[in-house]
């Protein structure tokens, strides 16, 4: 998998890039956890799911927010990482121009980032949101959701508990056109220590049905004249 340098708006951000073999193949965005708590694009469950999107053919990209590994810049408290995150997708999307769709998976702090990515760009058609934390970020932004995902977080998750998940998931339900699949981890805390494979079986568990063409959302019923 390639090593990228890429230009961001507080200078150079370093990736991970695995281009697909197709032109036209969806891209997937992977973000990392919060940088100030050791969070990296090395992180086990970024790595996971980096593999999960391109082993299903995806273009795909990881990479550091900036101020971490050989990413320029300094934590900027959410605001600078989200600039950097649409960056990113700005340029691997700038190498794909056949590519009409992406998926955006972010883990723990890198889910806030992805979901507010989510509603600047209107050709993310899926998400996968691990470990949000409703109780520390604000996610009011979603108002409305405009795409279906996975919400999927532990039962035992001390930093995130499972009422301000489970809260945030049925405030998005409310919605229509979408549909928001939430998924608990039995006795898993933020970290997934020890759950990692469960986790990741029920992400691409997620992403097999999506792309199968099931988990469609019921069509807003028909006004009658």
């Amino acid at each position: 998998m390639p090593e990228v340098i890429f230009n961001g708006p507080a200078g150079r951000l370093e990736g991970r890039y695995q281009p697909s073999k197709e032109k036209s193949a969806p891209i997937a965005l992977i973000l990392h956890p919060h940088p100030q708590f050791g969070g990296t694009m090395n992180n086990q469950i970024v790595y996971q799911l980096f593999y999960m999107f391109q082993k299903r053919g995806f273009t795909t990209l990881r990479f550091n927010f900036r101020g971490i590994g050989r990413s320029q810049g300094e934590f900027d408290h959410g605001a600078g990482e989200l600039s950097d995150a649409a960056s990113a997708l700005d340029w691997v999307q700038s190498l794909h121009p056949d590519s009409k769709t992406c998926w955006v998976a972010g883990y723990s702090f890198g889910s806030w980032i992805g979901m507010q990515l989510l509603m600047r760009r209107p050709e993310i058609e899926g998400f996968m949101s691990i470990a949000p934390q409703p109780n520390t970020y604000d996610f009011s932004f979603l108002a409305p959701c405009p795409s279906s995902g996975l919400i999927i977080s532990g039962e035992a998750d001390k930093v995130a508990p499972e009422k301000d998940v489970n809260g945030l998931v049925e405030k998005l339900k409310t919605q229509k056109g979408i549909l928001i699949t939430h998924r608990t981890v039995p006795a898993a805390n933020h970290f997934f220590n020890g759950q990692v494979e469960t986790l990741m079986g029920e992400c691409e568990d997620y992403l097999d049905r999506r792309l199968n063409g099931e988990l469609v959302p019921e069509p807003a019923a028909k006004r009658i004249r």
